[in-house]
């Protein structure tokens, strides 16, 4: 019995990532590569430019999308609800108006594609030419 609960454990925990590892990507327009504390501050509201000084347009995808959830535990350290609670705040004051939200990787790719400034991320197998890679966490 005790093999069976191993190794159905085992398996979840080898099928519970089926990306090939997120990415967060740029406009190829978007310029010079973000380092882990800039995509950070980019995707708290912390700031809002790029390092080369463009405006930055932060894309998500939606709540639940499990893209999304690894994203946010490597790169911001925080859960869903800690960052609907975080967002709710920084817009309820004033000081940031939340991300554009994307319906996929497909939908997020290519808005970041035909948006100069824009950022978003997506798996890495997903990556073409139509946008490039700032940092992969």
């Amino acid at each position: 019995m005790n093999k069976k609960v191993l190794l159905a454990v085992a398996s979840m925990l080898l099928s519970g990532s089926a990306f090939a590892g997120v990415v967060v990507i740029g406009n190829p327009a978007t310029g010079d590569a973000l380092n882990a504390k800039q995509a950070e501050a980019l995707y708290l509201g912390k700031s809002k430019s790029l390092p080369g000084g463009m405006q930055a347009t932060i894309m998500e995808l939606p709540d639940g999308n499990p893209m999304r959830q690894e994203f946010h535990s490597k790169v911001t350290g925080k859960s869903e609800s800690q960052l609907k609670s975080y967002w709710s705040r920084l817009v309820f004051t004033g000081k940031a108006t939340a991300p554009s939200e994307q319906g996929s990787t497909a939908a997020m790719k290519a808005a970041v594609a035909a948006t100069p400034g824009a950022v978003g991320y997506i798996d890495e197998s997903e990556v073409d030419a139509s946008v490039t890679v700032l940092f992969k966490p």
